[in-house]
């Protein structure tokens, strides 16, 4: 099934994918899947167990469903100072 997702990048992702946030479309059926694709496309070099994950505004967890017109956060580890 095709889902059509905002994904907000932050830090390091945002560097890396050269934009804030971008509507996609995709077939992944989770939202660990969707960020192997967006690693993938954009060369993240954070794996999944270093960000965290929310859906609308909330924590998610990895295994959680992709659902269309949903607001998907990757968010890195970042450092305080």
């Amino acid at each position: 099934m095709m889902a059509t997702v905002t994904v907000l990048y932050f830090a390091s992702l945002r560097d890396a994918s050269g934009v804030a946030s971008e509507r996609i479309e995709s077939t992944a059926a989770d939202l660990q899947t969707l960020y192997a694709e967006l690693q993938s496309r954009h060369g993240f070099a954070l794996p999944a167990n270093r960000l965290r994950v929310a859906a609308d505004g909330e924590f998610a967890k990895w295994g959680d469903a992709l659902r269309d017109g949903g607001e998907i956060a990757f968010i890195p580890p970042v450092s305080g100072g």
